[in-house]
């Protein structure tokens, strides 16, 4: 089977097509035909040589956590899934035994980690945790769920907001930025969404944004987010100086939900303001599999239409890592099999 592989940890020339044997479903397992695959910056962080998942003796290596395709076979045990079956994956990997295991919710497990390996004809992954597509879902839209849908649904839960809300969403434009705004749309709940593009805040009012600010520098968005009003809780994927910030803005009691650090890896908050003003901060990291099969209704039912910004063939994954670094994209990246 081919593969795009990271054979350099050194960016997008890094990415090469590989041939590596088809692999064979193990006991619990299932072996998927690849039919689509959707690329996110936790998979850019590692082929920058950022991540400390993989080190060089890894390569070639294979990501991809956002697979969707065919059921082509499956290992001895596997009842819930038969060849055939159209599926999307939860890439959640858990141990199964802690205590978060038992008691929910499963992404807090202590040995919490995700798959990868959809880049690739084929992937060998754990049977009980497909998820079936109905007919009407096709394998492109169901790639964009997992990772930039299940996370930004499981902040909007932690983030307790309701119908009515203001919602403030830096960086509303990358991936999680994009499902924040179409999932707070659907609850009711407004929010003000920034990008440095213009045209890119033009097509995120169409997907639902109530407000947009254009610009990066925090003390310019501080005060147009101001004249807007006073954010209920803040949605941040990018970290950074965006940490500090959302914290100014939020009301007495607010809450702000953090998944990711592209903006930096460190903030400086306002120790006094976070605990006179009862507000709260709260790690989270994707969601869980009843979400994403949540998720998986919302698009059944044509409640939800995830934003797709373009699709490539295998051949073209270096390119697609291109478009990324580029910023080149409203929405998701997704890799395609011939």
């Amino acid at each position: 089977m081919r593969a795009a592989a990271f054979t350099d940890l050194t960016g997008p020339d890094g990415v090469n097509l590989v041939e590596r044997p088809t692999p064979e479903p193990g006991p619990g397992e299932a072996l998927i035909d690849v039919e689509a695959c959707s690329i996110n910056h936790h998979d850019l962080w590692i082929l920058n040589g950022a991540s400390a998942m993989i080190d060089p003796t890894d390569l070639p290596f294979v990501t991809g956590l956002d697979v969707a395709g065919v059921v082509r076979d499956v290992g001895d045990g596997v009842t819930g899934v038969a060849p055939g079956d159209r599926v999307v994956l939860c890439p959640n990997e858990t141990c199964g035994s802690c205590r978060f295991c038992r008691e929910g919710p499963e992404n807090l497990c202590e040995s919490y980690s995700l798959y990868h390996g959809g880049l690739a004809e084929q992937a060998c992954v754990e049977a009980d945790r497909l998820i079936p597509l109905p007919e009407n879902v096709d394998a492109t839209t169901a790639a964009a769920l997992p990772t930039a849908y299940l996370t930004a649904y499981h902040m909007l839960r932690r983030a307790e907001v309701e119908p009515g809300d203001l919602v403030f969403v830096p960086g509303a434009t990358g991936g999680v930025g994009v499902a924040t705004i179409q999932l707070a749309d659907l609850r009711g709940v407004r929010t003000v969404g920034t990008s440095s593009s213009a045209s890119k805040l033009d097509a995120v009012s169409d997907l639902g944004a109530d407000h947009t600010v254009q610009g990066t520098d925090p003390d310019h968005l501080r005060e147009a987010v101001s004249d807007i009003g006073t954010p209920d809780a803040v949605i941040n994927h990018l970290g950074g100086v965006y940490t500090g910030l959302g914290l100014d803005l939020m009301r007495r009691g607010g809450r702000m939900v953090i998944c990711g650090r592209t903006a930096g890896p460190t903030s400086e908050i306002d120790i006094a303001d976070l605990f006179r003003g009862h507000k709260r901060v709260i790690g989270s990291t994707m969601g869980t599999q009843t979400d994403l099969e949540r998720l998986v209704e919302l698009v059944a039912a044509g409640d939800l239409d995830p934003q797709i910004d373009r699709t490539f063939p295998l051949d073209e994954t270096r390119a697609a890592f291109e478009a990324m670094v580029d910023r080149d994209a409203i929405g998701k990246l997704v890799v395609t099999m011939d």
